[in-house]
């Protein structure tokens, strides 16, 4: 009852933006939401206490150790440091109420199987930005020595002898798929190869984590991922990466709104794809260290052509928020989506606001407007919402943006954050 009181009233929250406010200060990142989701479901394999800090304060992060309380662990969070005590998992069932709270509650399957021998769950949940099947997953975990039965939407897992090591080459370079993998991989016997495994920095940074807990893994980072079985994980205490996805749409606020902003504690090397294009637009963008700067006070120009890709190319994540920059740009820019075939639900959004958008396809054509104006429009998936509080730092007048849950899933109190930038922002 307490639990539908609370998401009532996250779907009443909004977000009021004036526009026309040059940003600038300092932005310490957030730990990174696609990080800190996967080592929260890492924590099952440990047998000691998990200690994680930097973690970032997100609807998604509560949602994970709901599942993990559930499971029988004990998952406390103290500002943004989190303690996991897995010692007491006494359960291997995740409900579907819970497995509907995010898309990567599917990562769950790797690590409860890998330590129970069992998995009882439904299909993932989250924002609809498109298919993203868990046959891969799947398919992997059974040439592992994992029987699947699906029934009505439900997945029964069972390891009938024993947890294997297998050579498993993935059709595409999935994010999950690798992760899953991994989890299961660590406690098995023998040795795991991933074949055109993800090079995501979180899959490193997973791989970092199982490492420190004493696991055996090659080659994160790269193409082909070699993990030898360990017959148990200690546990450890470990700094979450900063949030890359986080910091580039800090770094496109800045640009949308003519001002500027340093951007500190990050790992400017992982957002390698993304400088170029906000270089390209005109702006001034400056790495040292663990900091970035940026400054959009010149008039910003079109992009020729964005593809989105798999990690190292241009993410998908951050397409919604660098269309929004680029809705006020003088030119043409071209969009091509190659990962999820929804990625522009928030179009529309950003066409009630003025916005020249054709799209057609998983092809989006963005013609440079003189001006954007407030409207009321609504969130439809996590990036899409940050893309339009991106566009309403820029227009004329007040935009009021509703479903600002979806937000909430990856961005540590945004309006906090872009309020300390001198934004006009408030949430209600």
């Amino acid at each position: 009852m307490i639990k539908n009181a609370v998401k009532e009233l996250q779907g009443m929250q909004k977000l009021i933006i004036t526009g026309g406010k040059k940003l600038s200060g300092e932005v310490v990142l957030q730990g990174a939401k696609n990080a800190i989701l996967p080592i929260l479901a890492a924590a099952v394999l440990c047998e000691d206490d998990v200690v994680l800090t930097n973690c970032p304060k997100l609807s998604d992060t509560y949602a994970a150790m709901r599942i993990l309380n559930h499971l029988g662990c004990k998952a406390l969070m103290d500002g943004n440091t989190i303690t996991v005590k897995s010692s007491g998992l006494d359960s291997n069932e995740i409900p579907d109420e819970l497995m509907r709270e995010m898309r990567s509650s599917i990562i769950f399957m790797g690590p409860v199987v890998g330590r129970t021998g069992k998995c009882r769950m439904t299909f993932p949940g989250g924002c609809d930005i498109g298919p993203r099947p868990i046959d891969m997953h799947v398919s992997a975990l059974r040439k592992m020595g994992v029987s699947i039965h699906e029934e009505h939407g439900q997945l029964d897992c069972r390891v009938e002898k024993q947890l294997t090591g297998a050579k498993i080459v993935l059709s595409f370079p999935s994010v999950g798929a690798t992760e899953n993998i991994m989890l299961a991989a660590v406690l098995a016997e023998g040795r795991t190869v991933i074949k055109n495994a993800a090079r995501e920095p979180e899959i490193v940074d997973l791989a970092r984590f199982l490492k420190s807990c004493g696991a055996k893994i090659y080659g994160e980072g790269e193409g082909s991922i070699t993990i030898t079985g360990v017959q148990r994980l200690h546990g450890c205490e470990y700094r979450i990466m900063p949030d890359r996805i986080a910091g580039a749409t800090y770094l496109a606020c800045a640009a949308a709104s003519g001002g500027e902003c340093l951007l500190k504690d990050c790992h400017p090397w992982e957002l390698d794809s993304i400088i170029p294009v906000l270089e390209q637009m005109g702006c001034y963008v400056n790495c040292y260290g663990t900091n970035i700067y940026i400054s959009g006070k010149s008039s910003l120009k079109a992009v020729d052509t964005i593809r989105t890709m798999v990690y190292p190319g241009f993410p998908t994540d951050i397409q919604a928020i660098i269309m929004a920059v680029l809705c006020k740009a003088k030119g043409t820019t071209i969009f091509v989506e190659n990962i999820f075939e929804n990625r522009y639900k928030h179009v529309g959004a950003l066409q009630r606001m003025g916005a020249d958008i054709k799209v057609e396809g998983k092809v989006a054509v963005v013609e440079g407007v003189p001006i954007l104006y407030g409207a009321k429009v609504e969130a439809s998936d996590l990036r899409g919402g940050a893309g339009l509080v991106t566009a309403a730092l820029s227009a004329e007048g007040t935009t009021e943006i509703s479903s600002i849950h979806y937000i909430d899933r990856g961005y540590e109190s945004i309006e906090e954050v872009l309020s300390s930038l001198g934004a006009d922002i408030a949430r209600i």
